[in-house]
């Protein structure tokens, strides 16, 4: 395996998205956009883009997902200056959903929506910053108390990967009486990500606007984690799959991003009509297609 990714899915936003992050970190840039034709969505745009350092991934695929907070990003900052700076430029257009304020785990930290509707914590950290972003996990309505299962199962399934801290709710302390985990903060493949149960009964939940990419090496790694992580036959598609907590990922090869990026006009719609076919992807068939089309 190569790299577990996080997938943004924006309406038609992605490359106007992508530059707006990228403007906010050091050591971010966009790193690749890739256009192809005759998907459902139409004309759908990947674009490929780094922030501080760390690979993600938006796309422009069409109005079908929304992002809600049961996924969000959390953003570790080393001073109240730059705590004010992004949250004056990611509110800016989009809306306070918890003030900036002084809590038990943090001097500043508040829970925004930006102008995409993509939400973000930002935390005033009390020690060094290892890793700038943090993917946040929130298991409410039909998940909520899934947390601990599934930080559980995903550590037990991806290499490089433990549990560094699980804290539970005091009885009487959430108002959702499904909640358990309060926080949990762990790693997925050396990746840093943080989850937990929503104490309140929102309606909210996961859903495809926010996945998680597998980059995986040969066949047999697609093969396995399509296995462990397909829950969902009817939301098996075109890589796709939903596990039992509710969250998205996509199983890729590594070799997908050439193959739709290095070949001709006709080669990349050969490709993309084919996996657009697929269930599971299939690296020989997706490689045959494109040197057919040499």
């Amino acid at each position: 395996m190569k790299d577990i990714i996080p997938n943004l899915w924006f309406d038609k936003e992605a490359e106007e998205a992508a530059a707006f992050y990228t403007g906010l970190f050091d050591e971010s840039r966009i790193t690749s956009i890739q256009k192809l034709d005759g998907t459902p969505s139409g004309e759908t745009t990947t674009v490929n883009f780094e922030l501080a350092g760390q690979s993600f991934v938006a796309f422009s695929a069409g109005p079908l997902f929304k992002f809600n907070p049961s996924f969000s990003l959390m953003i570790q900052c080393s001073s109240n200056e730059e705590v004010d700076k992004l949250w004056n430029t990611l509110t800016h257009g989009g809306k306070e959903l918890m003030a900036l304020k002084e809590v038990p785990f943090s001097k500043r930290y508040g829970w925004l929506e930006d102008r995409y509707g993509l939400t973000w914590q930002i935390l005033l950290s009390e020690h060094p910053v290892v890793q700038k972003i943090i993917p946040n996990f929130l298991f409410t309505h039909s998940e909520g108390g899934k947390a601990e299962d599934a930080v559980v199962y995903y550590t037990d399934l991806f290499p490089i990967s433990s549990i560094e801290e699980m804290q539970y709710y005091e009885t009487g302390e959430a108002e959702n009486p499904n909640a358990r985990v309060k926080f949990s903060g762990f790693h997925l493949f050396g990746r840093q990500f943080y989850a937990m149960d929503n104490d309140k009964e929102d309606t909210f939940t996961f859903n495809e606007s926010c996945s998680l990419m597998v980059v995986c090496e040969n066949q047999a790694e697609i093969d396995y984690y399509w296995e462990k992580l397909s829950a969902v036959p009817e939301s098996e598609q075109c890589g796709w799959v939903k596990d039992q907590f509710g969250v998205s990922w996509q199983i890729v090869p590594e070799s997908l991003d050439d193959l739709l990026s290095n070949g001709s006009k006709e080669q990349i719609d050969r490709v993309t009509q084919s996996f657009l076919e697929m269930k599971k992807l299939d690296t020989a068939e997706l490689e045959r297609v494109w040197k057919e089309a040499e």
